[in-house]
């Protein structure tokens, strides 16, 4: 899989700031990254975001589409995270800004969060119910927060981080 050296490169120049360039400098940079991958997918901007962040900005949200993508999405998301990353970093450095940039896969992150919500709740009746906390398998700091918003304003638990590093977990308990 050897790339010629024009084809390795990935833009580094300053471009525009607006909305509509970071864009397509964000869609330039991940393709470029896939291709470099040899990762055979099309990138698609996303009008509606993945309820990942509260961000000030709105976030550019690229979903990468194809077949066998798993290798992209890695265990518990981390290689999709560690790539958004990547682009983050590329992108702001390109257009010397800084805008949440949110990558998905085949709409992954929109159902690992639908899932987490519901894992929530789910888990916040049972401690209800016995009045005993439960601690979550360790997660990545999203989903981590995904956990904590959705039972925010839960009546009768509360939600606390625990641990460091990779191995930080969400104890659900009762109040």
């Amino acid at each position: 899989m050897g790339l010629g050296a024009e084809e390795a490169k990935i833009r580094v120049e300053p471009v525009a700031k607006q909305d509509s360039d970071i864009t397509e400098v964000a869609k330039g940079v991940l393709e470029t990254l896939l291709t470099m991958m040899g990762v055979v997918a099309s990138v698609v901007p996303q009008a509606n975001p993945v309820a990942e962040e509260e961000e000030a900005a709105t976030p550019i949200n690229l979903d990468i589409k194809g077949d066998d993508l798993g290798i992209l999405i890695g265990r518990r998301g981390q290689t999709l995270s560690c790539l958004q990353y990547i682009v983050r970093l590329i992108v702001g450095h390109q257009t010397e800004a800084w805008v949440p940039i949110i990558i998905d896969v085949e709409g992954y992150k929109q159902r690992r969060y639908e899932t987490l919500r519901a894992l929530a709740w789910r888990l916040a009746e049972q401690v209800k119910a016995r009045g005993v906390p439960f601690t979550l398998e360790p997660m990545l700091a999203y989903e981590r927060r995904i956990i904590h918003l959705a039972l925010a304003d839960h009546p009768d638990v509360t939600t606390e981080s625990i641990g460091e590093g990779e191995a930080r977990k969400v104890v659900i308990q009762p109040k």
